[in-house]
């Protein structure tokens, strides 16, 4: 009788910690569980999304897009040296296809990512697949993946934020002036990356015109961003190992400055790192950013962070739609 007793005790305390921890979940997690034990794929059974959408050109995109950096595996983990192989090792080509699947169904239709990864998005467009490929053509000689990206059918281009960044930092804007030209005979919407509000101020003042700009936006108040005192302009290409300097966890170091330039440009802006590389939780990112400006948003998401991402997003812009923001929308 003891014992009896002792395991009716055990299962109903199971049982309330289970519920408990099951309450706990995110919205996200509940829906891909829930979908696991159906022996169904993650996102089949989803509910479908509308999100608004803005027009680079003639190319109609979401509001948010997926990143790919994490789909790529370049992930920035702070000083955590395990994270990139371990996102290389999750992200197999059908781990890939689910998380665009999803994606779409949730009203992303576009993705933002690396020539390298060209292949996996053309077997999932020969799987029937449909997102869009934005490509930062970073990889080996610049002009070289540009035209891999193009005739891998990137449906956008642009000169990558790091890349454009070293040459304004070199002096050298005849290069991108020269890679900016080359983008433009492809026939396909071209683009300048930046990390650093600099970068974007020189290619202003040497008067280029890209059809968008790809810039770093996120907000300063989180724990691991760095001390103001110790922020310098093209901190991202030093990457220095001293405590309390710049590391791999601050992406826009003059936020309110880059909002306030952003706003005189009359040309889409597609912000990245809004999320500060996962630092950021969504609720306090998304609505934020369109408030500030930005016109998309490219957002690295799991395949088991897409539904809450997405609902996150359309409520977000349902209450900039609402009130509105000093920056027109310019895509």
């Amino acid at each position: 009788m003891p014992e009896n007793i002792g395991r009716r005790k055990f299962l109903k305390t199971s049982l309330t910690i289970g519920g408990a921890a099951l309450a706990g979940q995110s919205f996200e997690e509940r829906v891909l569980g829930a979908e696991s034990k159906s022996g169904a794929p993650a996102g089949a059974t989803v509910d479908p999304l509308t999100l608004p959408k803005g027009k680079i050109k003639n190319l109609e995109i979401s509001r948010v897009i997926c990143g790919g950096n994490l789909i790529g595996g370049w992930a920035h983990a702070r000083d955590l040296i395990y994270v990139s192989p371990l996102v290389k090792a999750y992200h197999t080509d059908e781990k890939v296809f689910e998380t665009f699947r999803l994606a779409e169904q949730r009203g992303v239709n576009t993705v933002l990512t690396n020539p390298a990864s060209d292949r996996v998005i053309n077997e999932y467009w020969k799987r029937g697949g449909k997102i869009q490929w934005i490509s930062d053509c970073a990889t080996g000689n610049i002009q070289d993946g540009i035209k891999r990206s193009v005739d891998s059918g990137a449906h956008a281009v642009y000169l990558q934020g790091g890349r454009c960044d070293k040459l304004v930092k070199d002096g050298n804007l005849g290069e991108i002036e020269k890679t900016l030209s080359f983008m433009q005979n492809q026939k396909v919407p071209c683009g300048l990356g930046a990390h650093c509000l600099e970068t974007v101020r020189e290619c202003v003042l040497a008067k280029f015109e890209p059809d968008f700009w790809v810039k770093t936006l996120h907000r300063d108040d989180y724990w691991s961003a760095t001390p103001v005192e110790n922020r310098r302009i093209f901190d991202e290409l030093r990457r220095e190992k001293e405590h309390g300097q710049t590391h791999d966890n601050m992406w826009c170091i003059d936020p309110k400055e880059t909002i306030e330039f952003m706003a005189r440009l009359k040309k889409p802006w597609i912000a990245f790192k809004v999320l500060a590389a996962g630092a950021i939780h969504p609720r306090r990112a998304f609505q934020w950013c369109f408030e500030n400006g930005a016109d998309i948003l490219c957002v690295g998401m799991f395949d088991f962070q897409v539904v809450e991402d997405t609902a996150i997003a359309e409520a977000a812009l349902k209450a900039v739609a609402k009130q509105g923001r000093p920056r027109p929308w310019m895509a």
